[in-house]
């Protein structure tokens, strides 16, 4: 197999193995019958096609695009993801995780996250057409009827049908409850479907022989806001009674955006019911769209924040291959030297660590929330409190991510120098695609705000927080006598500062002054994140540490650098080791300041007025 300058496959499965132990689900019936071996050989064949199939059409892909034919309205998207698709579609992928009766694997969710974070990382315009397809199929799963489910779910769980999510319109984007989309009902039950969606990912594409479109409409006569709102499946083509597509809907695309990145994937404007003959069929109750569609947001809000750990993590691997061949300058630790890789200078090395500790940390939150969603369906004693926690994580964990997924890709620009701002070199690529992540399925604002409001200041006795706080704590009673007692105190400092915190917001709450609240959400979220990956950071150390002392004993020193320059295994838990240790002693103490401007009570954004920022413009 070719390099991989992707995932951290060894890192992956410290996570998976070493830290949730997700081989001990076997002891549940639903996942009985997989082992490691299995899971061991998945991730394999994972990286594998990710790495000799989809990375290489990313940077094709990213040249050649996405193209309309208006005559047609048709979207052809680059001939290399077609091939790729098959690969991908002929190991199961799509369906990895999804109901066996429907053709699906039955795998766990954690491991279909981390077998999707190896093909994010290899390109996000390829791997948003499987994303909206398995959140689709979910949606038919648990929504659609039982006939409906028959003609369409097992063509979309292999891979041959795609689907989308249609929720955006021109003139209600965060805002679903102002949608202008209508339903109105036929005598034999069906409804028909006239409005117009935008930004929809894979809305129309070449790739797959049909597309699945779950739509928010309102039903003609029910009331405003998002209370009104119902969902409907609207195929592109209806299925035939033998499971082929038969008769075209009457649903277009009318345009295709022109973007700054992810520029394989086709951002289409769809719509439906210009000649009065687009069929939906009602999936769920009426008037409970916007709660059945927030099952996939929240599945899609967690495969963004992959998307921003794929887009991290090839950042930093590709800026650690870059550094470690580019030789520029002499060892400043000896005078007159001959010149060196750029690895070996402070700085460099700096820039390196700080990706490696915030990439590490995504990938222990992320797959601990896809972990909490298997505990959930598989354990009835533990659901209620793993669904509190993955509540809680999804905001932290797609929000958090994708901010430092722009920054990660930037600091892997530095580390290329100029070179890294140039298209022959991947990293800028990576930058584009990136900016994106923390803009689609709910700003990064909204998850903040979702954060602040409904999974702390409004959930019944912050029973959400309550839980994460409290995991936070058996980390923190687990790592005494194993880590450093400074870093297990300056965590333990860290949450109690934030109880401290949330105590002031709560008077805010109680005070009915919610615009407090909301002017300082997203700095809230930022220090939620750093808490977060504290926590990890900690429990890593936790399993680390006695683990390098089992292979290195006690050395110290240059006995130490040499064991890990001739012991892979050492040299990974050094590194672990020394990733935990700069996050902690360095990177977490901005929390504390971050923490600080949430209560400092200073009133400018509340007290602005839109007045301040027009003086230029009328000027």
């Amino acid at each position: 197999m070719a390099l991989n300058p992707l995932v951290d496959s060894r890192d992956m499965r410290f996570v998976l193995f070493e830290m949730l132990g997700i081989d001990r689900l076997a002891r549940y019936d639903v996942f009985s019958m997989f082992d490691r071996d299995t899971y061991e050989s998945t991730l394999d064949l994972a990286e594998k096609i990710a790495v000799e199939r989809v990375y290489p059409a990313n940077a094709v892909a990213d040249k050649t695009g996405a193209r309309y034919d208006p005559a047609t309205k048709n979207v052809t998207v680059p001939a290399e993801f077609k091939s790729a698709m098959a690969c991908f579609n002929e190991a199961g992928f799509t369906g990895l995780a999804n109901d066996p009766a429907w053709g699906g694997t039955g795998m766990p969710e954690v491991m279909y996250r981390a077998v999707m974070e190896y093909f994010f990382a290899a390109s996000i315009s390829f791997t948003m057409n499987v994303s909206l397809l398995v959140g689709a199929a979910n949606l038919v799963k648990n929504f659609a009827t039982e006939e409906i489910k028959k003609l369409y779910l097992e063509k979309m769980i292999s891979g041959e049908w795609g689907g989308t999510m249609c929720l955006t319109e021109p003139d209600a984007g965060s805002d679903v409850g102002a949608l202008k989309t209508k339903a109105v009902k036929q005598k034999d039950g069906t409804y028909l479907i006239t409005g117009q969606k935008i930004f929809i990912s894979a809305g129309e594409n070449d790739l797959y022989e049909n597309i699945i479109h779950p739509v928010l409409a309102r039903i003609e006569g029910d009331p405003p806001g998002t209370k009104g709102i119902s969902i409907f499946l609207v195929p592109k083509f209806f299925a035939n009674p033998d499971g082929t597509p038969g008769k075209r809907n009457d649903v277009v695309c009318s345009g295709i955006e022109h973007k700054m990145g992810i520029k394989g994937s086709p951002t289409c404007t769809l719509s439906f019911g210009d000649n009065g003959a687009c069929v939906g069929y009602l999936m769920g109750e009426e008037r409970q769209g916007m709660k059945i569609m927030f099952q996939m947001m929240n599945e899609a809000r967690l495969d963004v924040a992959l998307q921003g750990l794929g887009a991290a993590s090839s950042a930093y691997l590709h800026a650690v291959a870059y550094a470690r061949s580019r030789v520029q300058g002499a060892d400043a630790a000896k005078k007159g030297g001959a010149p060196v890789t750029i690895v070996k200078h402070p700085d460099v090395r700096r820039m390196l660590l700080w990706m490696k500790s915030h990439v590490e940390a995504m990938r222990m939150i992320t797959m601990l929330a896809a972990y909490s969603a298997d505990l959930c369906h598989a354990d009835p004693g533990a659901a209620r409190e793993s669904q509190a926690l993955l509540d809680f994580l999804i905001p932290l964990c797609k929000a958090g991510n994708t901010d430092l997924a722009w920054l990660v890709t930037a600091e892997a620009i530095q580390v290329y120098g100029g070179y890294g701002f140039c298209a022959d070199y991947p990293v800028e690529q990576l930058a584009r695609d990136s900016k994106i992540l923390s803009i689609y399925e709910g700003t990064n604002g909204i998850q903040s705000i979702d954060l602040a409001m409904r999974k702390l200041l409004m959930n019944p006795d912050m029973y959400n927080y309550s839980i994460f706080k409290k995991r936070i704590a058996e980390t923190i009673d687990r790592a005494r006598g194993t880590v450093d007692r400074a870093l297990v105190l300056e965590v333990d400092r860290g949450l109690n500062m934030m109880d401290e915190a949330i105590r002031q917001l709560a008077g805010y709450r109680d005070a009915g002054e919610t615009a407090r609240i909301l002017a300082v959400a997203t700095p809230l979220q930022q220090a939620f994140r750093m808490l977060a990956h504290a926590w990890m950071h900690l429990w890593s150390l936790s399993i680390c540490l006695p683990r390098l002392k089992g292979i290195a004993g006690d050395a110290e020193g240059d006995r130490l650098y040499g064991l890990a320059r001739e012991n892979p295994e050492a040299a990974f838990y050094y590194g672990k080791v020394l990733s935990s240790r700069f996050y902690l002693g360095t990177e977490f103490r901005k929390y504390f300041g971050c923490l600080d401007s949430v209560v400092s009570g200073d009133g400018a954004v509340v007290e602005s007025i839109e007045e301040i920022f027009t003086g230029a413009m009328e000027g």
